[in-house]
């Protein structure tokens, strides 16, 4: 399977953003993950399409995919803007999406990648009729708001069951992309489960080894 590793920016550091961004992706990333929080869905808040739109540059010369994740209500709102900065992949939450294929269909339909997102207590069945329109499901493996925290066990099995109902489905083109508390410690654990896509944070972004190293780490990991 070809795993493809997404440093959230969440953990780096800010002063040199830009400078950090870069060496990851000159790392080998594939993905360059931008969280977004709107500190009413999730209890903190964090960047808009200005910061997007800044790093697409850096997205598009080393050809990596923007890889948003809207934490916000009314993600419909905001689409557009976030999609005309920049933004390749776009995760909406199911939880705050009453109409989410219209929701889905806005996405595709702005110029995007459609992505569901499932916080840690949401049952699979919540996205059981959109997997069809999808390209991606994002399923979180801790409560979402803050980064640096501990991946919740269970998200394992969970993983593995919805990589079972793609497969039972025919969808295997479908990615599955986790977020929350990947260490290279069980980085190869949630692959094996099913997981295709991982996100990152404070894994890369740390003053314990380079970011180079850290996505080395990762990889090395993962085997």
């Amino acid at each position: 399977m070809n795993v493809k590793l997404a440093p959230s920016i969440l953990t780096a550091d800010f002063t040199r953003l830009g400078e950090q961004v870069r060496a990851a992706l000159v790392a080998g990333a594939e993905y360059l993950h931008i969280d977004v929080m709107d500190g009413h869905f999730v209890p903190n808040l964090t960047i808009g399409p200005l910061l997007v739109r800044a790093l697409k540059p850096l997205t598009r010369e080393l050809n990596v995919v923007m890889d948003v994740h809207l934490m916000i209500e009314r993600p419909e709102q905001l689409l557009p803007a976030f999609i005309a900065a920049g933004a390749d992949l776009v995760s909406v939450h199911v939880e705050t999406c009453p109409h989410l294929h219209r929701t889905v269909q806005q996405i595709r339909e702005t110029g995007a990648r459609p992505s569901v997102a499932l916080n840690p207590a949401t049952p699979l069945s919540a996205v059981e009729e959109i997997l069809p329109e999808v390209d991606q499901v994002l399923i979180m493996s801790v409560n979402p708001g803050f980064g640096g925290q501990k991946y919740i066990p269970s998200s394992t099995e969970r993983i593995a069951r919805l990589r079972r109902m793609l497969d039972e489905r025919g969808l295997t083109q479908i990615d599955i992309e986790v977020d929350g508390g990947i260490k290279a410690h069980n980085a190869r654990q949630v692959v094996e489960a099913g997981a295709n896509v991982l996100v990152a944070g404070s894994a890369v972004f740390n003053e314990r080894a380079s970011i180079k190293e850290n996505i080395h780490a990762l990889r090395t990991a993962l085997g």
